[in-house]
């Protein structure tokens, strides 16, 4: 078994090699699990010697292994030590490089962005070269919003967006990103997958973690009605005492935003143009509170057992009080009309949730590993829309007041079962099977007033139940071995899904179930080749699918606000994906850089386009559009000008193209689109730290338009005290001083002869928050909770 001999944790994908003490000869080789462990069979009885290799660690070398014919030799657990670049900088400055480039993934330190501290795992990654984060809070890998959360490697298939609100960024240790993973792995997410570890330890002993968070009075407050509230504060507990282990958090954190969002939309009806141009508050009032409980229990060296629990609550109200302030029509050059309104709309997003799993391991003297997992979750997920069209100035005139609200009970179940075999000479094998079952239904009542009687009565067109049910068997085997200095892994996936969608109006005219399944394989490959202890070259392919969510296929429309109702398609299909890469990793003294070539191909792309439902009213559907394709080039690095001044910086320059069709028209549109996620670290002493960073996205084209460029810097100045126990982060975000457009994002989209629309979202700045975190036993810490597997994606 091969440890990291500073932090006594099991080294996972250390190339082992068994040369012959004779001529020095290579006889065979292997790479070590998840747990540091390898296994070597099928060796002649003689003198041997073994080489270990691991980017970042000095080699180790195990001389006088005597093998002997029909006996086991057992090396024990052997420590690594790292290379002489990593000792410096945990010995002389404290520090540590902020990304480690593996096999299949980059690893990247959280701790090392301090912008996220006392925010959320979104904060976090942020920060990541790979990954932006817009105006509107959405998350995106090179470009697309489709990846897949684990946690400590357990793959979990819920909305990763809202997840990553979930989890308090001081729990996180390690963040992976795996863009091309292996057939091991659940397919979905055309981005790959995001990996959140937290802290691991094999030391008895408690380890406490407690974290505060409260922000200033926001600078500007955009005439919002109510002003911005930003408070929080999570509990961690891990006590591991021989063979038991016990986690235990608790977290709560009030995050509101202030804002406003200025649009201009007009429409074309028989040669009538119809304007509508407005402006107003646009906030949300974001409330995150939940509980966790994992219990671990490790008999022996053969078994291990795990029960989690994870509850909460959670809530996201969006305000959106807009001024119509000139809403008019012209036909044939003559004005029609003009109005004024008032529109008052207020959305409330919940998701109420209950979830529990098991898992247990066993290990074979062979060095074989079989384990299995079972997880339920419940959720309750839906929330009321207010939308009320006033007079103004007197808004006591009501034109128009509607009200629709729906119940969206979640129910999910996964179970699986991994076996992975004892090393061979031509590699390790690993094989698997995965059920997973999904019943979502939903109640969905859209109410209007009558003006006359006062009575809210049921529009039936835009009320309905719809319940979607989906099973998926899965079955994979992979191989993963060493050559040499090359490591390579490949494997096959297949599917066997099935979903069926009833829908029926509350009118009692519709009633229709829409049937869709498929047997699909989604085959991996993943290979890197290391020239030299600082130079290694990777290359991987992997096909992946982008499931459809129960909103996206509802058709029955949603009033989202005033000028906007939103609506799904029963028929949409799933994304289908296929991605490749070329890479390149190289260190150079206390320096390093990566750059990796990529092109990604998805057919049946889903993207929300637009059309004319009435003169004042688009209609947003989410449809499979075409083809959709990019070729990019991302790069990095990490410099160290000086042992005070450490950089950095990551980008992305891609080319994106989508061809298709939408509603019998063609859809053709390209763009070149760049991002930079770069920080500076400036260590003012060995207690006291200034970080900046920058957060760049370039222009982006859609389906029917574009997303505008978006950026926000941030300051962070970091003390710690009692030797490190006690830390404060004060954090400057979205700087701006009115001097800049930080934190605001454009979004126009167009269709010849029917239609234009923009909006431009304006969101809150110059925040000021100050955290505290007081830890005990820091080096103690074992803590990992389950996280949602359904309800998440939904919500």
């Amino acid at each position: 078994m091969l440890i990291d001999e500073v932090e006594n944790t099991a080294l996972e994908y250390v190339s082992v090699a068994i040369y012959s003490h004779q001529d020095s000869a290579l006889v065979t080789g292997a790479v070590t699990q998840g747990n540091g462990r390898f296994e070597i069979n099928e060796i002649k009885p003689g003198q041997y010697y073994l080489i270990a290799q691991f980017l970042g660690y000095d080699n180790l070398t195990v001389n006088d292994i005597d093998v002997a014919r029909n006996r086991m030799v057992d090396l024990g657990t052997m420590a690594m030590s790292p290379n002489q670049k990593l000792l410096e900088e945990i010995e002389v400055t404290g520090e540590r490089m902020t990304a480690i480039h593996k096999v299949d993934r980059q690893v990247y330190e959280a701790e090392k962005f301090q912008s996220g501290i006392g925010g959320t795992a979104t904060d976090v990654l942020r920060n990541l070269p790979s990954v932006n984060v817009n105006a509107l809070g959405e998350i995106t890998v090179r470009g697309s919003s489709g990846f897949v959360v684990l946690i400590n490697g357990k793959p979990l298939q819920a909305d990763a967006q809202a997840i990553l609100n979930q989890i308090p960024a001081n729990a996180i240790r390690n963040v992976e990103l795996i863009t091309a993973p292996s057939a091991k792995y659940d397919p979905e997410g055309k981005a790959g997958m995001i990996n959140i570890i937290t802290d691991k330890a094999v030391t008895d002993g408690m380890y406490v973690q407690v974290n505060t968070r409260a922000g200033a009075p926001s600078v500007q407050d955009y005439d919002n009605a109510d002003p911005a509230r930003r408070y929080g504060a999570d509990l961690t507990i891990n006590y591991h005492q021989q063979k038991w282990d016990l986690s235990f958090g608790v977290s709560y954190l009030r995050n509101d935003i202030t804002g406003r969002r200025e649009g201009d939309v007009f429409t074309v009806i028989n040669d009538t143009l119809t304007r509508f141009p407005s402006d107003g508050e646009r906030s949300f009032d974001e409330v995150n509170y939940s509980g966790r409980f994992t219990l671990d229990f490790t008999p022996n060296s053969k078994n291990n057992y795990s029960l989690g629990f994870y509850a909460g609550k959670r809530s996201k109200d969006r305000t959106a009080d807009i001024l119509y302030f000139d809403n008019h029509a012209i036909f044939e050059g003559e004005r029609l009309y003009t109005l004024q309104y008032f529109n008052e709309n207020l959305r409330i997003r919940r998701g109420d949730f209950v979830l529990g799993s098991f898992d247990y391991s066993h290990f074979f003297e062979s060095g074989a590993k079989i384990s299995t997992s079972f997880l339920y979750e419940y959720t309750m997920l839906g929330g009321p829309t207010t939308n009320r069209n006033l007079g103004f100035p007197n808004t006591e005139l009501i034109y128009q007041d509607e009200y629709n609200t729906n119940d969206n009970p979640l129910h999910g179940i996964r179970m699986q079962m991994d076996y992975q075999s004892r090393p061979f000479k031509f590699g390790t094998v690993e094989a698997g099977y995965q059920y997973r079952n999904l019943d979502h239904t939903g109640d969905f009542v859209y109410q209007r007033r009558n003006n006359e009687t006062g009575i809210f009565e049921l529009v039936p067109e835009f009320s309905s139940n719809v319940d979607l049910m989906r099973q998926i068997h899965s079955f994979y085997g992979l191989l993963t071995g060493t050559v040499g200095k090359l490591s390579y892994g490949a494997g096959l996936r297949v599917e066997i899904m099935d979903r069926e969608l009833d829908l029926a109006d509350r009118g009692g005219t519709l009633d229709t179930t829409y049937l869709y399944d498929f047997i699909e394989p989604y085959p991996t490959v993943n290979i890197q080749y290391q020239v030299n202890e600082e130079l290694s070259l990777k290359a991987a392919y992997s096909r992946r699918v982008e499931r459809t969510t129960t909103f996206k296929m509802n058709p029955f429309p949603e009033r989202e606000h005033s000028e906007t109702l939103e609506q799904g398609d029963p028929e949409l299909l799933p994304e289908f994906i296929d991605l490749v890469e070329l890479g390149i990793v190289k260190d150079f003294g206390d320096n390093s850089f990566f750059a990796t070539a990529w092109f990604r191909n998805i057919e049946n792309l889903v993207n929300r386009v637009n059309t004319v439902y009435n003169d004042t009213i688009l209609n947003r559907i989410y449809s499979n559009v075409g083809r959709g394709r990019s070729m990019g080039l991302e790069i990095g690095g990490e410099l160290r000008p000086f042992p005070w001044w450490q950089i950095f910086a990551g980008g992305n320059l891609y080319h994106f193209e989508i061809s298709g069709t939408f509603d019998d028209r063609p859809v053709n549109t390209s763009n070149w689109i760049y991002s930079i996620n770069a920080n500076t670290t400036f260590d003012l002493s060995p207690s006291f730290s200034l970080q900046w960073t920058l957060n760049y996205l370039s222009d982006r084209n859609t389906a029917q338009g574009e997303d505008s460029r978006f950026f926000s810097p941030n300051l962070t100045l970091r003390k710690t005290f009692l030797n490190d126990q006690l830390a404060a982060t004060l954090q400057w975000l979205n700087m701006d001083m009115g001097l800049l457009d930080t934190n605001e994002q454009r979004i126009t989209t167009a269709r010849e002869g029917e239609f234009f629309t923009t909006t431009n979202y304006v969101y809150e700045v110059d925040m000021v928050l100050l955290n505290l975190s007081y830890t005990i036993n820091r080096s103690k810490n074992k803590t990992k909770f389950i996280k949602s597997e359904f309800g998440e994606k939904e919500f």
